[in-house]
């Protein structure tokens, strides 16, 4: 069974979770930890003959340990590059908190030290009329790792994410600092500060921006030893 399972959301879309994702599963392989990671949705999916695939549920299965299907990492694929409640709905497929939450424990059952659930969006993306993604790590009772991009707006999206997982009743287990864009925002270091003194809990690594980064290379600037503890 895991020993360690982490939820990964974001301030918001496209700030990096799924680099982060694999940058954390290459820091782990080089501590020598058996590592899985599924994304159980995914929307923006390509056609291809093996069936939909998405790049980011394909990144998170080169970046693990151990061998999985593609079905097991993404066991929901869909088309369109939108919402994934959306893309759902068009497709003629319905999401549930409780169908997600199936999917993971299936995978949490494996042998592994480290394993990864990454969300969709941020932390309050819709699953249906009802439910929203927030939903499964809640059901879970996972710890969350938070992915912060840095840009301008960052720190009040970082805090409203926080406020919103702990008022969930969850544990915030670190974050990460992610450069989204090859410009350096303004004043950085004084955001970073500012994030590191009121996010109050670990921050786990900042990475730097590179148009073809490579999660094995981008390991080396994290501390993933808090994630181990306890």
């Amino acid at each position: 069974m895991a020993r360690k399972t982490y939820f990964v959301t974001g301030t918001d879309t496209g700030v990096g979770k799924t680099l982060v994702s694999a940058a954390i599963l290459e820091c782990a392989r080089d501590m020598g930890k058996r590592t899985l990671a599924m994304k159980p949705v995914a929307s923006g999916c390509d056609d291809t003959p093996e069936g939909l695939r998405n790049e980011d549920a394909l990144a998170l299965q080169a970046a693990m340990t151990e061998s999985l299907s593609y079905e097991q990492v993404n066991p929901i694929a869909l088309a369109p590059a939108i919402a994934p409640h959306v893309a759902a709905q068009q497709a003629g497929r319905a999401l549930s908190a409780e169908r997600l939450v199936g999917f993971a424990r299936g995978l949490q059952i494996r042998p592994a030290d480290l394993m990864l659930i990454e969300g969709a969006g941020g932390w309050r993306v819709p699953l249906n009329d009802r439910e929203t993604y927030a939903a499964v790590p809640a059901a879970l009772s996972l710890p969350v790792i938070v992915v912060v991009p840095l840009r301008l707006g960052c720190i009040n999206h970082a805090l409203l994410t926080v406020e919103a997982i702990r008022a969930d009743g969850l544990t915030v287990a670190g974050w990460v600092a992610n450069r989204p864009d090859s410009a350096v925002m303004a004043c950085e270091q004084d955001t970073l500060n500012y994030l590191i003194t009121h996010l109050r809990a670990p921050c786990l690594g900042v990475l730097p921006w590179a148009e073809e980064a490579a999660p094995e290379e981008l390991a080396r600037y994290l501390n993933i030893e808090p994630l181990f503890e306890n």
